[in-house]
């Protein structure tokens, strides 16, 4: 029998979510929203299915549609200080420090929902080298699935939207980058349900490979 080709991305330039796609803080992220679904009075299995991706306030507003954004506003002040201060179970997406050594000399941002002080927790928490370029929830005026992000994070890499592909785990994020125009490389289970153009378990799963003409070739293994 014929071997299957592999799955297989060309691009220019690398664009990272962070939660879900090179650091597992899934843990964390249940307390904190679990105890705020308790406060809420909500369901918190039901309010665990929507809160990957987006920024907390954009959660909120989703899950509380009647409720002032202000509100919203201050109380994801507070869940992004929960969080930051807890870092117990936040580790590297398996294959995640093997990944970033080989993307190193290559073009790529962070773009996460995160903000700085959270981002630089949870990175050094799994103990992943920070991105020099990133793009956190102060740059943007508009969450996931909204493509801002992204697109920042494009031009100041200085490459255009086609040239870009997207590491994203989440529906939201991978919308957004749909959005931006970009291809997706889905990372772990909740990606395998949302179509990006290749999806692996695990970033051990993937091959990165940089040409010296500056192309980039993503290879999903089997």
């Amino acid at each position: 029998m014929a071997a299957t080709t592999p799955a297989q991305l060309t691009a220019r330039a690398l664009l990272l979510d962070m939660d879900g796609t090179l650091v597992n803080s899934d843990a964390v992220v249940e307390r904190c929203w679990r105890r705020w679904a308790e406060r809420q009075g909500l369901d918190a299995d039901a309010v665990l299915k929507v809160v990957h991706g987006r920024q907390g306030y954009a959660t909120m507003a989703v899950l509380l549609p009647d409720r002032p954004m202000a509100e919203n506003h201050a109380d994801n002040r507070l869940m992004l200080a929960e969080e930051t201060a807890d870092l117990d179970g936040v580790v590297p997406v398996p294959g995640a420090p093997a990944f970033m050594a080989a993307i190193a000399a290559l073009p790529f941002a962070l773009v996460t929902s995160a903000d700085e002080a959270l981002a630089q927790a949870r990175m050094g928490a799994a103990g992943l080298p920070m991105p020099s370029i990133r793009v956190t929830a102060e740059c943007v005026g508009a969450s996931k699935p909204d493509p801002e992000g992204f697109l920042k994070g494009a031009a100041e890499l200085g490459f255009a939207p086609a040239d870009c592909v997207v590491f994203e785990d989440s529906e939201a994020g991978i919308q957004a980058g749909r959005a931006a125009g970009m291809r997706i490389v889905g990372v772990g289970p909740r990606a395998a349900s949302f179509a990006p153009d290749i999806h692996v378990e695990d970033l051990t799963r993937l091959r990165v490979e940089a040409a010296p003409d500056g192309a980039i070739t993503l290879t999903a293994l089997a």
